[in-house]
Parts: C-alpha cells; structure tokens; sequence
C-alpha cells in the first residue's frame, strides 16, 4: 500500500491530528513535516514599559499572553534570555506566575540596582517556534524608610492631594495634568480608572491641583491660585471646582459639577481692603514665584469644624509674617460652597496663623470627629531637602497645634497629600501619606520623574506612619 502525502501537506496543512493518524496506520511521517505544521508563536505584553523598586513589597507586573495554534497556552514555555543591564536586573531577577486556567502569565521583576534595562522574553512552543518581545524596566532606589508600608502609584509623579473613598481605594490627582486617578490603597501599580476633566474645566494647561475637601458625595477641589514657576500668571491656576462621587471602592465613578475661576481676586481684594496684612497683591504680582517665604500658593483646602460651608484656604507661601520662623496660614472662605458654585464671589473670615515652627501647610484633612492633621513642610522644597512633620490641631483658631510625627526626609519625593485621619486619640495611630515625585531622579539619570518619557515609569510614594503621642496642646 503507498499513501502519498502532498507538497501541500508537507508545507503545514498536516496537522497535530493528521500526523497522528498516519502513525496510527503505521506510517513514518519525516520530522519536517510535523515541525513545518506548526504555527509561530505570539507573546504580547500588557505594557511595553514597568517600573519598580530594589528591595519593594508588592511591585507592580504586567500580564503576559502566550498563544500558538492548536497548543494550550498552558503547555507553552516563557523565559528571559537576555538583560541590556544585569546590574539593574538579571534574567533570573524576574519570575512569571500562571494566571488562570488560560495558561496566562504575570511578570513580576526583582530588581537588584537602580537604573534602566531592556528584557528580552523568548515564547517556546510547539515544533520549537519560538517568538521575542522586549520589555523596556526602571528601577528606583531602594527606600530608606517605611519599606513594608511603601506603595507605588504609578501613571503620574507629581501627585498632590488624595481623596478617601471608601472600600481601599483614594482618589489622587496631580499638580501636572487635570486627570484623576483612582488607586487601591494597599497595591503598588496603575490606576483602576481615571478621569480627564481639562475638557470640563475648560483649560487649556493644568488647573494645577493642589488639595481637596470631601463633604458627602461632593468633593471640592483647587488649584494654586498663584502664579507659575516663572512667575507668570496663568489663568487656569486660578480655579476651584467639584467633582460628584458615585459608589465606593472600585466601582467609585466621579462626574465634574461646577467651577469658580475669580478666588485669586478676591483674596487679594479682601487683604487690600484689611491693610495687606499678608501682602497677597506683592505675591501675585508679575514675576514673583509663588515659592518663595513671601510669595502666593494655596496647598491645602479642608471644612472647619462642623461646617459645609466655611473653608479652610492653607498657604504654603506667604508665611505670617514673611520671614524665618514665621507661621503657617489659613484663611477661612466663609461662603466656599456659593463661591464654587459660582452664586457668589467669596466672602472672608480672619485668617488664622498656627506655628508649626517655622513651616508651611502642604495639606490639611480632618476625619469625622473633627480632629485635623495638618501635613508641614517647606514653603520652598519640592523635595526632601527640608523638614517635614505631622501636626494635630482642632480647627479652633486660637487653639495652638501639636506636633505628632517628623517625617523622614531621605527618600525622594516631599509629603505632599494625607489620604484619611484616623482616630486621633487611639494610641499608635497610623497614618497614609502620598509623595509628590515630580522632582525627583528616581533611576539616577538626572531626569526629573515628571520630565520622564513613558508614564508607566512615572510614579509617587505612599507610606504608612505611626502617630506619637500628644504631649499637651488642644486635641
């Protein structure tokens, strides 16, 4: 008996079936044959990008699809076969984990050194096709402090307020874009969802986001009020706004409400009119930075005491009086819902002064029983050059806060947003603090993380801290 097998065959239409039936029929089929048959391979990556950190707790992966016609995924082998830079990480630094029962995989790498390299990952399968695709990886630092509670946002590095919302997860912006992230609290990675509102806003650069307020399910918001980096007005910054929640957690959806873009003026007419006790017409005034002891930048928002109308407006610049050693300051906006609102222009209680010895508000967050922590820093660094610390007050003006934690300042990135405030008088206490990472070189080449290419290697920190004790003061 002569079977013949066709040129057709030969090149692939046999398949894993059809050269099985052959050997059932006692057949030899050449080992070309079931080779040629076999499809090549894909490997797709969720991201062509990743970062992490040396020696962090739950980094971030990505998913790796592996696919060949006619083969499970699940008998399909992957690997690394090469790194550009074995000093950030090796072939062996990375490990896959099945996911599922598709045969998927997720890619985690463990970095042994800051800096960049280029993964290449080989799919093995059938007939031993293989295919290649590269994953390009960036490796901060390992940090100094906090390790078991550090987490890593990623997506943006400049994030700078946070709001809780329930179920795990915060909503953060950043001073940068007009895009609101929302993250799990406990995980290191990309955000679950995200909302870009410049269209909403009607800006044509960021509204430069620096803190927010909850009161129910509407979330107030504002920008810095003051001038740009080059002392140069910009008239997007000088906006407030709401933004509604619906649900919680993971199913948290946010949509824009309204916005108020007059506040700056009115600040500053109310301290000409009160004999520019704070000198907010200097501050803003053409060229002048808002960074500076004596300049105008608007760094925290929260309720005062039992209000839904009354805010607290926290200064990062000017300090009162403008000198070393000088106080923080708040100024109440006794009308903040009509103003954002846009029924009315904003009226003024007397502006509080608090000494957080000699530092500014970078934010301020009370919880439900009305115990504020107020987040102090420099009215100058935007990174850990100089001091941070905790401060607990009771939103009373008059009433002096007190100091709970310094914060440490030798990883990169400044303290920049407090996501909730726990029970204040619970001994131990903790506390989750976001970084603002914008300026920061976190692969040691000199570029600043909000100057990086790929968004995926942007990112800040979040930390965990332990409160001390309150020692005298008013709780």
């Amino acid at each position: 008996m002569t079977v013949r097998v066709s040129p057709a065959h030969r090149r692939g239409a046999v398949g894993a079936a059809g050269a099985a039936a052959l050997l059932v029929a006692g057949l030899a089929v050449p080992a070309y044959a079931a080779q040629e048959a076999a499809a090549v391979p894909t490997i797709v990556l969720s991201a062509g990008h990743l970062t992490g950190a040396v020696d962090a707790i739950g980094d971030p992966g990505i998913a790796v699809d592996l696919a060949q016609d006619g083969i499970p995924a699940a008998f399909l082998k992957v690997d690394v076969v090469s790194s550009s830079n074995p000093a950030v990480a090796r072939p062996d630094d990375v490990t896959f984990r099945r996911t599922g029962h598709g045969g998927g995989r997720e890619l985690t790498v463990h970095p042994r050194g800051r800096g960049y390299t280029d993964l290449t990952l080989r799919v093995t399968g059938r007939g031993g096709r293989t295919a290649t695709a590269t994953l390009s990886y960036a490796a901060s630092a390992r940090v100094g402090t906090g390790l078991l509670g550090t987490r890593y946002l990623t997506g943006s590095s400049d994030s700078s307020a946070a709001v809780d919302v329930g179920g795990g997860y915060v909503l953060v912006a950043d001073d940068e874009t007009n895009v609101l992230r929302l993250y799990d609290r406990s995980r290191s990675g990309a955000p679950v969802k995200t909302w870009d509102l410049g269209a909403a806003l009607g800006a044509k650069k960021e509204v430069d986001i620096e803190a927010a307020a909850r009161v129910g399910d509407t979330v107030y918001w504002t920008g810095s009020l003051g001038n740009n980096k080059d002392g140069k007005y910009k008239a997007d910054r000088n906006t407030v706004f709401t933004t509604k929640l619906t649900g919680t957690g993971a199913a948290t959806e946010v949509a824009f409400g309204s916005a108020y873009k007059g506040l700056r003026e009115d600040l500053i007419a109310w301290d000409t009119a009160n004999g520019n006790r704070y000198g907010f017409a200097a501050g803003t005034a053409a060229g002048r930075i808002p960074k500076s002891i004596d300049g105008f930048n608007v760094e925290g928002l929260e309720f005062a005491p039992g209000s839904t109308t009354t805010a607290y407006l926290g200064f990062r610049a000017p300090l009162a009086p403008a000198v070393p050693g000088g106080k923080a300051l708040i100024v109440p906006v006794t009308n903040f819902d009509q103003v954002v609102a846009g029924a009315a222009k904003a009226t003024f209680g007397a502006g509080i002064e608090l000494d957080l010895g000699g530092l500014s508000i970078r934010d301020i967050r009370k919880n439900a029983a009305d115990q504020y922590l107020i987040l102090a820093g420099s009215w100058a660094a935007d990174d850990n050059s100089d001091p941070y610390a905790l401060y607990q007050w009771d939103g009373v003006a008059g009433h002096a806060p007190v100091k709970r934690a310094d914060l440490p300042t030798t990883d990169p990135g400044g303290w920049e947003a407090v996501v909730a405030v726990p029970d204040l008088r619970v001994p131990g206490a903790r506390v989750q603090l976001i970084t603002d990472s914008g300026s920061a070189d976190l692969y040691g080449d000199g570029t600043e993380a909000k100057d990086l290419t790929f968004p995926e290697w942007k990112k800040s920190r979040s930390a965990w801290f332990t409160l001390g004790p309150i020692r005298g003061g008013h709780r």
